[in-house]
């Protein structure tokens, strides 16, 4: 599965606090369809497809899959 972090997105040209929020809600969404796991505060990895769900659209982020830069 591929995941993305506040540094993928800041990577791609969102400012930093932005990027922050848009994780910070991912997580959140997470929670409320049932998993737990994303409640911890120092998770900061999210499904892109919660991100996806939040943007309106498909996103391409270089390295996401596996954590890899």
């Amino acid at each position: 599965m591929a995941t993305v972090t506040k540094d993928d997105l800041i990577k791609m040209g969102y400012p930093k606090y932005t990027s922050i929020n848009i994780i910070r809600q991912a997580k959140d969404d997470m929670v409320k369809q049932g998993y737990a796991m994303y409640s911890n505060k120092r998770l900061g990895r999210v499904p892109r497809t919660a991100v996806e769900a939040i943007l309106g659209f498909e996103i391409d982020v270089k390295g996401a899959e596996n954590g890899e830069d």
